[in-house]
């Protein structure tokens, strides 16, 4: 049987590798790195953060597929996780003699990310070895030298396409707003809230915004889109929260 260490490497700066991650990554016998297409820097990231802990890593890179945009949504993400697991499948394969797989996930396995649903369709199934990792929540609310909630309050983790098709929830305070591509942020009263943004955090292309949102709102766009043309990618995530 093989092991499946699905382990969380932080936002991309190597220094927020913890103990056991670097342990994983020196007893790894085959690294899975995915590639796609126009964000080769991904790639590179992973493999330096590989080639920081060991320099014999056997690394075998894999493209991957792109999403059926005539599918719904959610069949669309459920086809696309299984042409993934096809894929691990297919190249684990193709190394018949590694026991110990593993894959660098950005942040942590666990939050709003889907290499764990990935795994769950491999055939036969692997021991899975989950090691958490600094999320982009973490990274943010440090870079801004900020509380996640308010005192006695809840926080809700959403996504931006939630956001859009059903507004900002009746008794939400503060929300961290994740996998947003179309700054959705511009829905809402812009005076109504604060919100404090970050995009490459814990990188040295680090960049960070906050204040109200009616004020910085057309900032952040601008940036984001600058940014993601001089980089050809790029990750980002903000916190929202109503103005009392």
């Amino acid at each position: 049987m093989i092991d499946l260490h699905l382990i969380g490497i932080g936002t991309g700066n190597p220094d927020h590798l913890t103990g056991e991650a670097r342990r994983a990554i020196a007893e790894a016998d085959l690294f899975l790195v995915p590639h796609k297409p126009g964000k080769s820097d991904l790639a590179d990231l992973r493999t330096q953060i590989i080639e920081g802990v060991r320099d014999d890593a056997k690394i075998a890179f894999f493209d991957m597929p792109v999403r059926n945009d005539s599918l719904p949504y959610l069949a669309r993400v459920d086809a696309w996780h299984d042409e993934i697991a096809r894929i691990w499948g297919a190249t684990i394969a193709t190394h018949p003699g590694a026991r110990g797989v593993a894959l660098l996930v950005w942040g942590d396995p666990s939050l709003y990310d889907s290499t764990l649903r990935i795994a769950a369709r491999l055939n036969p199934a692997p021991r899975l070895h989950v090691v958490a990792g600094i999320t982009s929540v973490q990274a943010l609310t440090a870079a801004h030298s900020i509380p996640l909630n308010t005192l006695n309050a809840p926080v809700t983790i959403s996504t931006g396409r939630r956001l859009r098709d059903h507004g900002w929830p009746v008794e939400c305070e503060t929300m961290v707003v994740m996998l947003d591509g179309e700054c959705t942020f511009q829905t809402l009263d812009g005076a109504g809230f604060d919100i404090w943004w970050g995009a490459y955090l814990g990188m040295p292309e680090q960049i960070l915004e906050a204040g109200r949102l009616a004020d910085v709102s057309a900032r952040i766009i601008a940036r984001r889109a600058a940014a993601r043309a001089a980089h050809g990618w790029i990750m980002d995530t903000y916190l929202l929260r109503r103005r009392a």
